[in-house]
């Protein structure tokens, strides 16, 4: 009578059997060992124990691909474009921050430049209005014998008030002199060589007067302005001569103007250079819009161009408002400085008004940026 062999009967089967046949279980993960028992382990067979990293079809192992780790390959390009979003995404958060009008003026009136620009905006309006009143009630249609007692008044209380805070505005403008002559101070130690190792580098200190005499023209020349402002204020308080206030105060002037000359070209300078800049940009965006790419299909670069162009625009604005507040500085000074008679209150007044008002626009607009780039 024929027997029948099983796949788990081992004996009598032949070495294609097998082969063919796997075993239906792992024993040595089925099965654990007591540890307080007194028989050792058996030792697993090494047709059950087999590599875990190969897979065994039919006697045969095939590689797993899944084990092998390939290197990552990283666009160049995808992580600048992704580094220009990033950059997007933060000017869209400074921007979209709003800032209130009275968090701006409290954090100006904290400082004494902010309260100088204010206590100016008060004096000339206050300067602007008695010139208005008095060229008014000296016409003949409003001209009378007598004026009111009142009125008389009011006008005195006003012109005193414009002459205290000018006073005060010399006041706050003390010391002023520190900001340049900490700029000539930040440049009199010098490192003596680049050449020399980090280890062996030594710092040399400048003489104070060389360090003076190499200074820029426009920073020895604000320190020169600001002590002699200085001078004049402390002359006015009584600490010093009142002639060498008034020598002061003129050559003061002298200061103002020459600074007020070297503002305007630096600022001619700057506005060409940023013409020319405008004027590639520009070239660019035409050239780009002759390809025929539309809104949709625009490329990086035109994006690019167009911040760029929207960023030179609003330089050259503020370099405008710059210009301006610089022509009503010359004039202002050239009445005093020149002696010029003829228009003088009327000059003076709408000058010095119109400076006031852009000054503060400049530094409004500074303090509102500082804001809005704070960390929430």
């Amino acid at each position: 009578m024929s027997s029948m062999s099983f796949p788990s009967e081992h004996h009598g089967s032949s070495s294609h059997e097998q082969t063919f046949y796997s075993p239906p279980f792992d024993a040595s993960a089925s099965f654990q060992m007591n540890p307080l028992s007194a028989h050792p382990p058996r030792t697993p067979r090494s047709s059950i124990v087999a590599n875990k990293s190969a897979v065994h079809v039919y006697g045969q192992a095939f590689h797993d691909p899944a084990d092998d780790t390939e290197p990552l390959v990283v666009d160049k390009e995808d992580v600048r474009e992704t580094e220009e979003d990033e950059e997007e995404e933060d000017k869209s958060k400074v921007e979209g921050v709003r800032v209130r009008k009275e968090e701006v003026w409290r954090d100006l009136f904290l400082t004494s430049n902010g309260r100088d620009k204010a206590f100016k905006l008060i004096q000339y309006s206050i300067r602007l209005y008695l010139l208005f009143h008095t060229s008014i009630s000296t016409t003949r249609l409003l001209r009378r014998p007598t004026r009111p007692q009142w009125e008389a008044e009011l006008v005195k209380r006003l012109s005193s008030t414009a002459s205290g805070l000018s006073f005060t505005r010399k006041l706050l403008l003390l010391f002023n002199w520190l900001g340049p002559l900490t700029t000539i101070t930040a440049q009199q130690s010098v490192p003596y060589s680049t050449e020399v190792s980090v280890e062996k580098s030594k710092k040399t200190t400048r003489p104070f007067l060389h360090t003076v005499l190499y200074a820029p023209p426009p920073v020895l020349l604000e320190l020169v302005h600001s002590v002699a402002d200085d001078v004049a204020t402390l002359s006015l308080l009584g600490l010093l001569g009142k002639k060498l206030g008034d020598r002061a105060g003129r050559f003061s002037d002298w200061c103002w103007l020459l600074a007020t000359l070297v503002g305007l070209v630096e600022n001619g300078v700057e506005r060409q250079m940023i013409g020319n800049l405008q004027q590639q940009v520009e070239s660019r965006l035409y050239a780009e819009s002759m390809t025929g790419a539309t809104a949709k299909s625009r490329p990086k670069d035109t994006q690019i161009d167009e911040r760029e162009l929207s960023r030179l625009r609003k330089q050259d604005y503020w370099l405008q408002i710059t210009r301006a507040k610089y022509i009503m500085d010359l004039i202002f000074v050239s009445y005093d400085l020149f002696r010029i008679q003829r228009f003088r209150e009327p000059a003076k007044t709408l000058a010095g008004l119109a400076a006031a008002i852009l000054s503060s626009m400049k530094l409004y607009h500074g303090q509102r940026n500082i804001i809005r780039k704070k960390p929430m």
